[in-house]
Formats: structure tokens, C-alpha cells, sequence
């Protein structure tokens, strides 16, 4: 279903709740609303499902979760029938993946595509949200769930005479579904975080030179991809209920890696040398994270890690001024979002590839031929943004969300974002969100967040259900407890150190405000599950005296 057919094939009167994305979140509320027989439509702004995979199409575009781990737990059955090819899941494979689940379970014809939500206002006499569409619709339930995802809305950078460019440019949250391809082009890509080192080695396969023009270094780990060894595998499905349970119990949500026990300081050089070594054979983020106890809350433990980090690239670079260029030096390792690579540092070793320092030289300005710098003009035909998003905020802000109040999401998040468990907001009521700010989401296996959240949301309104209720809020008090909580716990490690989207460094003007909650999945489905016995302490729930039943509201 389009937007061109969408007034021909309205959701059905008696909608409970409306959905907000078509990706990995919104399938799963779709799923869980379904369960409770409550009636719920999702409208996506995509042509196709899969939110930040159906967008991100870049050449290499690859998760930094083993397949295995990054998928639903919901279904035994699929998740025993379902073969991953790779280690880590492809683009492609994982929106086949998605499709799959929206199929096997029936969940399209929930979903209206091609249709972007531009507002969403609740009306308190009535208790219904109603959200109008880019194409003008308005439609109306009690409850609305946001799953407009954490990484959804790319950044375009604010550089001078973009418009001016005779060649093509591309950005990385927003590539061509027909692909593009490079072959003899001059090419220039500009940033360095994952999308930019996942892609750069494809790119520079095709190029006829590349430039890579990078601000600011990133540490970049092996993720020693290969295609899933059946064995392994079979091993792994045999203890998905198992591994699925016990990962609620570690801090990244990601079960079969053994909780360290010891602080880096403690152990000797050789034996530090010797555990980094085994991690980095192995490859992942999170086994490295794991070698020690204090990674990431003493410096210099961290420091360790740090240096033998930039010792392999300096062992792999051969060029020893590029090699120092590529070696981070102004944040410890993990405080930014540590990235995955197959050949990323090998690729400088390339005649046709060129680092361009442009934190010493500044990109001045976008030519009609290419790029200026302050130092040089490099002739381009074709230019990739990996510059990022506007993460975890960006998505949310963009819509304009008002409850009658007067409240709305722009000026509540003026300083940054105010949420309780990352789950509500104080003055919207009946407005969920999923893997929200101030949740462990990025910090985490999304999808076990994702499940985590939603499970939540489906728990909390049946609850209601039971007990005839049909408003629920988070509490100004448990709200501002949350979000200085948030804090303290994010000041007591190292993540503020560095300048990350974790931090909103990379979109000008964004308030500085750490904002995923950091003391672990363990620790935060503990809190929750100790929130929902008490009864949804810091909620409040409720039955306004003038708001009807349901049954006589549906469909208004």
C-alpha cells in the first residue's frame, strides 16, 4: 500500500494504536499489538520495510553483530529455520531477513509505505493521538508508538557550493537502490565512521582514485568475517533459548562471551600483549571490550587497549605519516562506537587511495570539479557522505509531536533529551517510544533491545487493559530522577570523553549531552523488571472521568 492508494485503503476503523516505522521496531510492536487483539498500523516513509536497512545501501554496508545474535528471539521456529550465509549479516541479507519476518507473520498489510508522519497531536478530552501524513491524511488512535529508529535520519554536511557540483554525490544513509558504480571515477568520501570504513575498500576496488578525507580518526577493529561454519552454527541453534536468556544478564545484551574478571593494570605486559593479541585474532568489538574489568572507566587501563590498538596500524600502514594519521588520539577506544572492518587500513596501502588530513586542513568548500581545502583542490567526479546522523533524537525532532498542554518535543528537548527508561516523555501520555535516548539501544544488540522495549510497552497496556485504564504517563519526578541518573552513571566512565553522535558532537548546534543510558542491559532490565512489580512505579495510569471506553472511541 502507497501513499497514492492510501485514502482508498484506510486502516479499518477501532485503531488502537498507530505505529511510527516500518523497520526492525515497528514490525515487532506489530507483532506484539496484534497479540494483545488490539488493532495497530504502521506507516513508513521508505517504499519498502526495513528502516535503517532498507536505507543504507552503501557498498559493504554490514552489521557489527554476528548474525546469529542480531535477530528476533520471538519465534523458536524461525529462528531454527532461518540460515545466515556470513558471520556477519550483509545489507542485503539482513532486508531479506526483515522481509521475511513481514511475511511469514503477516505483518504488511499493517504497513503503509511511501508516507511520512510530519505531526502527531493528542487531544486529552478525547485520549487520541492524531497524526497527520506528508500526504495531508489524518488519522487518529489512543496510543502511538514512535519506532522511527536511532539511526534514521542522515546528515548532509552544511559545506558551501554543494549545489555547484558538475559530478554526483552520494550519502551513505541515503544510496541508490539501483547501486552506483565507480569504475574510472575520481572519487572523494568524506568522514570516517562505519559507513565510511565499511565502504572505502569496495570503493577503492572500482576508483580510479579515492580520496579519503578524514576529520577525525576512528579506532577500527578486525571483524574477520567469513561465511558461517555450519558447525558452529548448529552448536549455536541448539542453545538459542539458553544464550537468548542469559544475554538479558550481560551488559551488551550479547551472551558467550565470558565476563572478565581482572583490571588491566593487574595483569603483566606480556600477559596483557597476549590477551589483546587473542582478541584481535578472534575479531569483534565486544570480546576486545571484554579482555577487562576497567576498559571503561580507568584511562589507564584503557590506555593499554588503546596502544596496542594503534600498534596494528601501524604494523599494517606502510607508510608511516598515513599510519599516524589513521591512529586515533583523542578519545580512549570504545568511547565512540568501535567499528568493524574487512581490509580498511590495508586499502591505504593501495597506489590509488589517498588520506587527506582535514582536521589540519579544513574542507573550505564543494566546487563545480571537486573539493577546496585550505591547503589544496582535489578534482573529483563523484563525492560519498558518510557523515552520519543525527542520531537518536534526530528521528523524533523531526516530527512535530504536541500534546494539548502546549508541550511539545522540540522545546522539551531543547537541552537535550528528557525521557524516563527511554521508554516515555512527562507530558505526552500514551506516547511510547523504542529504544529511545536515555535506554542502553545503541549501546546494546538493538534487536534485544528492541524486544526488550517492546515487550514492555505490550505489558504495560495489557496491564491496563485488565484494570480498565486508558491513560498512562511517566511522572515528572521519576522522569527528571531518570535522566540525572542517566547522567551520573554515564559521568562515572569514559563515553564523555569522547566527541561521538553518542554525544551529539557531530550535528552543529546539538546540546552536548551523553545520550544512551550506559550501566548495561543487565542492570537496566533489572530496573525495569523491578518497575513493572511495583506496579509501573513512576508511571502514572490512569482513567480521565470524560475519556469514553475504547470500543466507543475507536475510530474517531
Amino acid at each position: 500500500m502507497d501513499a497514492s492508494t492510501f485514502a482508498a485503503n484506510r486502516p479499518v476503523p477501532g485503531l488502537d494504536v498507530i505505529v511510527v516505522g516500518g523497520g526492525l521496531g515497528g514490525l515487532y510492536t506489530l507483532y506484539q499489538m496484534r497479540r494483545l487483539g488490539l488493532k495497530a498500523h504502521a506507516f513508513e516513509a521508505g517504499s519498502g520495510l526495513g528502516g535503517t536497512w532498507f536505507w543504507n545501501r552503501y557498498p559493504g554496508c554490514r552489521c557489527d553483530i554476528e548474525s546469529l545474535e542480531y535477530s528476533y528471539s520471538f519465534s523458536p521456529e524461525l529462528e531454527q529455520d532461518w540460515h545466515w550465509p556470513d558471520r556477519y549479516g550483509t545489507q542485503p541479507q539482513i532486508l531479506e531477513y526483515i522481509e521475511h519476518v513481514a511475511d511469514r507473520f503477516d505483518l504488511r498489510k499493517d504497513v503503509t509505505l511511501n508516507t511520512r508522519v510530519k505531526a502527531a497531536r493528542f487531544d486529552s478530552p478525547t485520549n487520541l493521538w492524531t497524526i497527520t501524513t506528508d500526504g495531508g491524511d489524518e488519522i487518529s488512535a489512543p496510543y502511538i508508538v514512535m519506532a522511527t529508529g536511532n539511526l534514521s535520519t542522515p546528515r548532509v554536511p552544511g559545506i558551501s557550493g554543494l549545489s555547484s557540483f558538475q559530478g554526483n554525490w552520494y550519502h551513505t544513509g541515503m544510496w541508490p537502490q539501483e547501486g552506483v558504480d565507480f569504475t574510472g571515477l575520481r572519487v572523494g568520501v568524506v568522514g570516517t565512521g562505519s559507513s565510511g570504513v565499511q565502504s572505502i575498500p569496495f570503493i577503492a576496488q572500482q576508483a580510479e582514485h579515492l580520496y579519503v578525507f578524514q576529520r577525525t580518526a576512528n579506532f577500527v577493529l578486525p571483524a574477520r568475517n567469513a561465511p558461517m561454519d555450519p558447525e558452529r552454527e548448529r552448536t549455536h541453534k541448539a542453545a538459542y533459548r539458553e544464550s537468548r536468556k542469559a544475554a538479558y544478564s550481560t551488559p551488551f545484551g550479547i551472551a558467550g562471551h565470558p565476563p572478565p574478571t581482572q583490571s588491566a593494570l593487574d595483569a603483566t605486559p606480556e600477559e596483557r600483549e597476549a590477551a589483546y593479541a587473542s582478541k584481535w585474532a578472534a575479531g569483534g568489538s565486544i570480546s576486545y571490550l571484554y579482555t577487562y574489568t576497567d576498559l571503561l572507566t580507568n584511562e589507564k587501563a584503557n590506555d593499554t587497549a588503546s596502544d596496542f590498538a594503534r600498534a596494528r596500524i601501524r604494523e599494517t600502514v606502510k607508510d608511516p605519516r598515513t599510519a599516524e594519521l589513521l591512529c586515533p588520539n583523542d578519545h580512549p577506544i570504545g568511547t565512540k562506537r568501535l567499528i568493524l572492518d574487512t581490509n580498511y587500513y590495508e586499502v591505504f596501502n593501495r597506489d590509488n587511495v589517498t588520506l587527506v588530513d582535514v582536521r589540519s586542513a579544513p574542507i573550505e568548500s564543494i566546487t563545480p570539479s571537486g573539493l577546496r581545502t585550505t591547503e589544496a583542490e582535489y578534482e573529483l567526479d563523484a563525492i560519498v557522505f558518510a557523515t552520519g546522523f543525527d542520531a537518536m533524537t534526530g528521528a523524533l525532532r523531526e516530527i512535530d509531536i504536541r500534546a494539548d498542554t502546549g508541550t511539545d518535543i522540540r522545546s522539551k528537548w531543547a537541552d537535550g533529551p528528557h525521557t524516563y527508561l527511554g521508554l516515555m516523555m512527562a507530558g505526552f501520555p500514551n506516547l511510547f517510544t523504542v529504544t529511545g535516548p536515555q535506554s542502553p539501544g545503541v549501546k546494546s544488540q538493538m534487536i534485544l533491545s528492541i524486544e526488550q522495549h517492546v515487550n514492555f510497552i505490550a505489558g504495560c497496556l495489557e496491564h491496563m487493559q485488565g484494570k480498565g485504564l486508558t491513560r498512562v504517563e511517566a511522572s515528572q519526578q521519576a522522569e527528571d530522577d531518570w535522566v540525572r541518573y542517566n547522567d551520573e552513571v554515564a559521568n562515572s566512565t569514559l563515553y564523555p570523553r569522547a566527541n561521538s553522535w553518542y554525544m551529539g558532537a557531530n550535528i552543529p548546534g546539538k546540546p552536548r549531552i551523553f545520550m544512551p543510558y550506559v550501566g548495561g542491559v543487565h542492570t537496566y532490565n533489572d530496573l525495569c523488571n523491578d518497575i513493572i512489580a511495583k506496579g509501573y512505579e513512576g508511571f502514572i495510569l490512569s482513567r480521565p472521568a470524560e475519556v469514553a471506553p475504547r470500543a466507543e472511541v475507536a475510530g474517531s
